[in-house]
């Protein structure tokens, strides 16, 4: 990299040009150069700022190639000039029909893997005919109540030939058994299905709260998944253990690293503790993390993170297969950045996240719409979004070379930042107990509130600026772009779809497989199995859900654990 000699001679150019910099620092444009999360950025980044005194094993252990452990530099060897990303558009909204329209416009366009959104009462584990679901159905995502629906949103799809994600938590075993029964029954063998479940419970607790039991049953609904998937359905990806919803609660690019990460040691360690091998389930662990918008902050927390997991899989948990060691993952552009004024700005703000997770090394990439700060996307707003995503793959130049930001001073010592503040967070949570202990006393909730308050801080008093909002405003603004409404009657039609199903099922195959749901909960069979086998006879989400409730009640979460000191 750099001979001794040659560091020696920039250190002392770097004090003669220290002394001529300084005639124009008075003259800066912003009163602080920090990142989003508020780490402070130096001046000027040379070969000092990274190489240390053995710049050989400096190398080896911290950049490497691409490929190869540590895989800092991605986790194939020629990254996009052999596959791009997938790309892909979250969608679901409405009734499955909308939703299954949705799609196949998606395909259509070019999309090349389908993201289904739910509703809130699907993600809560309660039907469309509930009276907690009144008002709820269909408006944020597609609604779910029986394998019928699952049925209609992939109709016409080939599920040996997409690869699908669906954004479910909670109820995540009863949305993948009916997909699964949808495979079944066009003849799919589970061995060609391939996906993505969400299925990350920890982050619900800690950021999105869209929870429903405690959560030591809660993993164990995951593990019993892995244990079944690893066998019968190799191609999917079990679990996304997701920093997406962790940065969106307001935390810092450093806390979404070391939180998900955290998050995912301890699936591992459930895994392992329920006696299955890391190297059978570990292969088709995946993770999800946010694209914010400092650039280089975020390229800097992909690196780091697949360089932290390479070290704790191989060193930590024994994993023995390179496969084991790779830390793969799909990004979402930051929600939380979009702004409801001035929404055409979204379109840039999006382009240069999704742009950052390229340089990251993603495997999957979906892009925002630029009216999701108001509605579900248009049809022309989710275009435009995947069309983003297409001219940085064939227009940038951006896929032609393989991790095109190494060895970039700033990006390297922003990188071992990244990881060595990681670490950090790793010891404390472990002193405080482990992840589940920090979620129970509300320590990794309240870490987030003060980040989230912080930046909110800044923004009030302009130490950092978002366009349109705080300055550069437009006064006076009208918003003129057109905006998606789910019509009042998808629910109607929703609800009595869902009533009409419940109505023409085989009561006697429903009643005797949730008996072997609620006795395998209470007991220590596989749930996936069971759960598996009350979808084909058409048990809805949430008579599932409500056995299991029953068994191992609802979490709350204490007042005092929430209190922000």
């Amino acid at each position: 990299m750099f001979d001794k000699a040659l560091l020696a001679r920039l250190k002392v150019r770097l004090k003669e040009w220290d002394k001529t910099a300084e005639k124009t620092r008075g003259r800066k444009s912003m009163p602080r150069f920090f990142t989003v999360s508020g780490v402070d950025i130096d001046e000027l980044y040379t070969p000092d700022s990274v190489v240390g005194a053995d710049q050989d094993k400096y190398y080896w252990e911290h950049i490497g190639l691409p490929g190869e452990f540590p895989y800092t530099r991605g986790p194939h060897h020629t990254m996009y000039r052999t596959r791009l990303w997938t790309m892909r558009q979250f969608a679901g909204m409405g009734t499955p029909r909308q939703t299954n329209e949705r799609f196949h416009y998606l395909l259509k366009e070019g999309g090349t893997g389908l993201s289904t959104a739910f509703d809130l009462p699907t993600l809560m584990g309660y039907d469309s005919d509930h009276s907690r679901s009144l008002g709820e159905v269909g408006k944020c995502g597609v609604a779910v109540d029986t394998l019928a629906d699952m049925e209609i949103i992939f109709g016409g799809i080939d599920l040996d030939k997409v690869s699908t994600s669906m954004t479910i938590n909670s109820p995540a075993s009863m949305l993948l058994a009916m997909y699964l029964a949808v495979a079944e029954k066009q003849g799919v063998p589970f061995d060609k299905v391939r996906g993505t479940l969400q299925n990350d419970i920890l982050k619900e607790y800690i950021a999105q709260k869209e929870y429903i039991f405690p959560p030591l049953p809660s993993i164990r609904l995951i593990t019993d998944m892995m244990a079944y998937c690893t066998k019968h359905v190799p191609q999917w990806n079990t679990i996304s253990i997701s920093g997406y919803h962790i940065r969106e609660a307001g935390s810092t690019a450093v806390q979404e690293l070391a939180f998900t990460l955290a998050d995912g040691f301890q699936y591992i360690e459930s895994a392992i503790a329920d006696g299955q091998n890391v190297d059978d389930f570990a292969p088709r662990l995946s993770f999800f993390f946010n694209a914010h918008s400092d650039f280089f902050e975020e390229i800097a927390k992909y690196r780091a993170a697949r360089r932290i997991y390479a070290k704790r899989m191989r060193d930590k948990y024994g994993a023995k297969d390179p496969r084991s060691w790779l830390l793969r993952f799909h990004t979402q552009t930051a929600g939380c950045s979009l702004t409801a004024q001035q929404p055409e700005n979204n379109i840039v703000r999006v382009a240069l996240q999704a742009m950052s997770g390229v340089l990251g090394g993603t495997q999957s990439l979906h892009t925002n719409s630029m009216d999701e700060t108001l509605a579900l996307p248009s049809e022309k707003a989710v275009t435009i979004a995947l069309r983003t995503q297409q001219i940085i793959a064939y227009e940038s130049g951006a896929a032609n070379t393989v991790d095109p930001l190494a060895g970039s001073y700033f990006v390297e010592a922003l990188t071992d930042k990244m990881e060595a503040e990681a670490e950090k967070i790793f010891a404390e949570i472990d002193d405080r107990g482990g992840v589940v202990e920090c979620i129970e006393q509300g320590w990794l909730q309240r870490e987030i509130a003060r980040s989230a308050y912080a930046h909110q801080r800044e923004l009030e008093k302009k130490d950092r600026v978002i366009v349109g909002v705080n300055d550069f405003v437009a006064e006076n603004e009208t918003i003129d772009i057109p905006i998606l409404k789910i019509d009042r009657n998808a629910e109607v039609e929703q609800v009595a779809f869902c009533k009409k199903i419940k109505a023409e099922r085989d009561a006697e195959k429903v009643k005797a497989t949730l008996n072997h749901l609620r006795e395998v909960a209470a007991g220590d069979g596989n749930t996936f199995e069971a759960i598996l086998d009350c979808s084909r006879v058409y048990v809805s989400v949430g008579e599932m859900c409500d056995v299991l409730r029953e068994v191992w009640g609802e979490w709350s979460e204490s007042q005092a654990a929430m209190q922000v000191s």
